[in-house]
C-alpha cells in the first residue's frame, strides 16, 4: 500500500490474535477467520499498526495448530484460503498489516511427509527430512540420545520398524532435519505462497531450534526443559540457522511494502537474540528477556538497558512485550514472579484489583519505550488469567505430562469477551458454547461494558496508543534522577515517563503537562503524588 511508510516495522504496535480464542463466526465454540474479520474494525480503532495470528494451518490440533499437516491451506475449523485472502484484503484497506505465524522447527505427524517417512521404512529418502534413528541398548530399545522434550518425558518416540524419530516438542511434533535440501526448498516455497496472498510478514516459531548440533550429541546431564527456559544446549540456537534467515530474508526483500519476518527466539544472552536481527537476517525477535523481568525498578532499568544496547549494535530496534499465548498473563505474573522466575510456570490467584493496577503501570511503560511493542488479546481489556480451568477441559498437551513445560497455558488462552451479560460475551451467538469456559467476572472487563467509559483499561489503552503515535519519535531515552523504587526517563527533550514501582506513594514536582496516568494521580501547587504501581507521561 502506498500509503503505508517504509520501515513501519522498527516503532510497530502490533496485536496477538489466537484465532480460536478471538471471534467466532460459525458458533462452533472456536473462533475463526471470518470472526477475526468481522473485528477488524476494533483493531484499527484500537490504535495498533499490524496484526499477527497465530496458526489457522490444516491441522490436527495436537498443540493448537502448532502441529501443521499442510502448510498451505487453512483448517475448516478457521474457515478457508479465501477467507484468508479477504482478511488480508479488509486488514490493508483499514491500514492494518496481517504477519501470519510459521512453524518450520516442526511439522505435525499427519503430513503426508511423514506419512510415507513411516510407511516406506527405515533407509528412506523421505525419511531423511526428519530425524530417524536407531536406537541404543542390545536391541535398539532406548532412546538414540539424551534430550527431553519441552513438553515432558523423553524427545524421542519409537516406531513400528524399531526406529526412533526426535521430538523437541509433543510425540505429535517431529522435527524436520533442516540439513536436508528438500526442507529448505519448501519452506521456500510456503513462504512465496503466503507473501503472494498479501502477508505483510511471519512469526517464526521456535525460530531458534531448526539446526541441531551435528550427530545429536547427548546433553550428557539430568535437565528437564521449560519452553521459555532451555538455556545452552545442542538443541537450540546453532550458528546454522542464520544462513536459513539470511535466504528467507533474500525472499521478503524481493516484495513491496517493507515485508518482515519475526523471531520467537530464545537464546542464553540478548547478544545471542541480537544475531536473529543483524542487517541481513530477520526484522525483529522477541525479548522474552524483559517480558520476563520482574516488577523491580532496579532490575528493568538494567533489562532496558541491556536489551537496547544489544539491538542498537546490530541496527536492530527493540521489541517489548509482557504476555502472549504461552506465558501467565501479566494481569496476574507481575504479581508474583520474582526475578529470575520462569514467566509461564503454573499461575497462582491474586488479588485481581491490584494485579489490574500493575499491568496498566507496566503497559504504560512499555508503551513509552523505544521499538516496536506486542500486545495479546485481551490485555487491553484487563483480562486476568483463567486459574481455575478443570483439568477435563484442558487442552495444552503437556498438561498430564510428568515433567518439563507446566501445561498450564490454556488459562491465558481463554475466548475474549467482546459484550452482554452470560458467556460467550460476544465472543459467538448468544446461548452459544466457547471451547474453554468463561468466568462469570468477565461480563464487566467485556469490550462494550469498558467502551468510553473514562478510566477504563480499553479506554486507556486506546488513548495511550493514540498518544504514542502523536508524542514518539526516534530511538532516544534518557533516564533522570529519581527517589529509590522509581523509574524517570525522557525522550525527545519533550516527553516524560514517571513509574513508581517503589510500593508506597511517591511525591514528586510536577515536570509538565499531564498527557495520560494508568491510574488516579493528585497534583496541587506544583506537586504530584503519585500512588504504588502508577506509571505517568508528561509534555515537557
Amino acid at each position: 500500500m502506498s500509503d503505508l511508510v517504509p520501515a513501519w516495522w522498527r516503532d510497530a504496535v502490533i496485536y496477538q490474535i489466537y484465532p480460536r480464542s478471538f471471534a467466532d463466526a460459525n458458533g462452533d465454540g472456536i473462533g475463526d477467520l471470518p470472526g477475526i474479520r468481522s473485528r477488524l474494525p476494533y483493531l484499527r480503532d484500537l490504535g495498533v499498526d499490524a496484526v499477527w495470528l497465530s496458526p489457522f494451518y490444516l491441522s490436527p490440533q495436537a498443540d493448537a495448530g502448532y502441529d501443521v499437516a499442510d502448510y498451505r491451506t487453512v483448517d475448516p475449523l478457521f474457515g478457508s484460503v479465501e477467507d484468508a485472502r479477504g482478511l488480508v484484503a479488509d486488514a490493508h484497506d483499514l491500514g492494518l498489516r496481517m504477519i501470519v505465524d510459521l512453524v518450520p522447527n516442526h511439522s505435525s505427524d499427519q503430513h503426508v511427509w511423514f506419512q510415507q517417512a513411516l510407511a516406506e521404512g527405515p533407509g528412506s529418502p523421505l525419511r531423511a527430512r526428519y530425524h530417524f534413528r536407531d536406537g541404543r541398548g542390545p536391541q535398539g530399545e532406548l532412546p538414540p540420545n539424551d534430550w527431553p522434550s519441552i513438553f515432558g518425558g523423553p524427545a524421542w518416540t519409537r516406531v513400528a520398524d524399531g526406529q526412533w524419530y526426535l521430538h523437541l516438542f509433543a510425540p505429535e511434533q517431529p522435527d524436520f532435519n533442516w540439513e536436508h535440501p528438500a526442507v529448505a526448498d519448501e519452506f521456500r516455497t510456503i513462504l512465496r505462497f503466503w507473501l503472494d496472498l498479501g502477508v505483510d510478514g511471519f512469526r517464526i516459531d521456535v525460530a531458534h531450534g531448526l539446526v541441531k548440533e551435528s550427530g545429536l550429541p547427548d546433553i550428557g546431564h539430568d535437565t528437564s526443559w521449560h519452553l521459555l527456559d532451555v538455556g545452552e544446549s545442542p538443541c537450540f540456537d546453532r550458528d546454522g540457522v542464520h544462513d536459513i534467515y539470511r535466504s528467507w530474508r533474500a525472499i521478503l526483500d524481493e516484495y513491496p511494502g517493507e515485508r518482515i519476518a519475526v523471531a520467537e527466539a530464545w537464546a542464553p544472552t540478548l547478544s545471542r537474540v541480537a544475531a536473529y536481527v543483524r542487517p541481513d537476517e530477520l526484522h525483529q525477535a522477541f525479548n522474552f528477556s524483559y517480558l520476563g523481568t520482574a516488577w523491580e525498578a532496579g532490575a528493568q532499568r538494567a533489562m532496558i538497558d541491556a536489551s537496547l544496547a544489544a539491538m542498537s549494535a546490530v541496527g536492530a530496534p527493540t521489541t517489548w512485550t509482557l504476555s502472549n499465548h504461552d506465558v501467565v498473563r501479566h494481569t496476574n505474573r507481575l504479581m508474583q514472579a520474582h526475578e529470575g522466575e520462569v514467566a509461564g510456570k503454573r499461575p497462582a490467584a491474586v488479588d485481581e484489583a491490584a494485579g489490574l493496577r500493575r499491568a496498566r503501570a507496566a503497559s504504560l511503560l512499555l508503551l513509552a519505550l523505544p521499538g516496536s511493542a506486542y500486545l495479546y488479546q485481551g490485555e487491553e481489556l484487563g483480562l486476568p488469567e483463567v486459574v481455575d480451568l478443570p483439568p477435563e477441559v484442558r487442552q495444552d498437551p503437556a498438561f498430564h505430562r510428568a515433567t518439563g513445560q507446566d501445561g498450564y497455558r490454556d488459562g491465558c488462552r481463554v475466548p475474549i469477551p467482546w459484550s452482554g451479560t452470560q458467556a460467550p460475551y460476544g465472543f459467538g451467538p448468544e446461548g452459544g458454547p466457547s471451547w474453554l469456559p468463561q468466568p462469570d467476572s468477565w461480563a464487566g472487563l467485556s469490550v462494550a461494558a469498558q467502551d468510553g467509559v473514562p478510566g477504563s483499561t480499553l479506554t486507556l489503552y486506546r488513548d495511550a496508543l493514540a498518544l504514542r503515535r502523536k508524542v514518539f519519535a526516534g530511538d532516544d531515552l534518557t533516564w533522570l534522577d529519581s527517589p529509590a523504587g522509581v523509574l524517570a526517563f525522557e525522550r525527545g527533550g519533550d516527553f516524560r515517563c514517571t513509574v513508581n514501582m517503589s510500593g508506597a506513594p511517591v511525591t514528586l514536582p510536577v515536570p509538565g503537562s499531564q498527557l495520560i496516568a494508568s491510574g488516579p494521580i493528585t497534583v496541587e501547587d506544583g506537586v504530584a503524588v503519585i500512588p504504588a504501581d502508577t506509571t505517568v507521561w508528561w509534555s515537557l
